[in-house]
């Protein structure tokens, strides 16, 4: 292990301990309040309409894999399929899933059926669809299901390309919200001109926390904020030691 490797490692390591410090520091303080992000505001709307008018909530997880760089933000949205689906399993029309990757849609699958248990409703392993392998096979087959499901909101958060533009285009055409996030930096330059709500960089990755899910997304966040600090004053004090000729 040379040098950087070990640098990094030590970093994981001391983020991963700060985590665990807030998130168990957070039972017995009070949370504060995260600033106000309208895509999250509008979603929370749209899952209780997904609840009291029967509007079926879709959510495509995008094409990355779980083992390379991508898995960061496939694992982000099914987090958000984890919480949505527990909010509105118990609607008229349950949410329907799409991903263009085996196993995440394996994973999607899965996240449905423990949302289903949890509520004792039957489990449809329909809802969880793999619509193609390639970037527009893939949108090829998720164009239907936000023309022709009744679909109220979309949510396209995972790893996509340019062909995400499509799938905005057909959000729009069919008059339902669209919220969309992705680590692809063609991608986000797309959603930004395109999506109705778009998650710009690190707020893809606050979702979890956005929604609930638990108390390490919140911490991770935290110490997010405080390695950013840490970082800026290290920094800071480098260029000043080079200025005054210590460095």
């Amino acid at each position: 292990m040379n040098q950087l490797e070990l640098i990094g490692l030590v970093f994981v390591i001391v983020f991963f301990g700060l985590m665990l410090t807030l998130a168990i520091l957070s039972r017995t303080r009070p949370v504060r309040q995260f600033r106000e992000i309208q895509a999250f505001t509008r979603l929370r709307h749209a899952v209780g309409l997904a609840v009291e008018a029967g509007n079926r909530l879709h959510l495509s997880i995008g094409r990355g894999n779980l083992i390379g760089p991508q898995s960061a933000v496939a694992f982000v949205g099914l987090t958000v399929l984890d919480r949505i689906a527990r909010s509105t399993m118990v609607s008229d029309r349950p949410p329907v899933v799409t991903s263009g990757e085996g196993a995440i849609s394996v994973l999607s699958q899965d996240s449905l059926r423990g949302a289903s248990r949890a509520i004792g409703a039957e489990f449809d392993p329909l809802r969880g669809r793999l619509t193609g392998l390639t970037p527009f096979s893939y949108v090829a087959g998720t164009l239907p299901v936000i023309y022709d499901e009744d679909v109220g909101a979309n949510l396209f958060i995972g790893s996509f390309g340019s062909e995400l533009a499509l799938m905005n285009e057909a959000g729009e055409r069919a008059g339902s919200l669209t919220l969309a996030g992705t680590d692809n930096l063609s991608g986000q330059a797309v959603l930004y001109a395109t999506a109705e709500e778009p998650l710009i960089g690190e707020e893809t990755y606050a979702s979890g926390a956005y929604l609930g899910a638990g108390a390490m997304h919140i911490a991770s966040l935290r110490a997010q904020d405080i390695s950013r600090w840490v970082i800026i004053s290290l920094i800071l004090l480098g260029a000043l030691l080079k200025l005054i000729g210590v460095l």
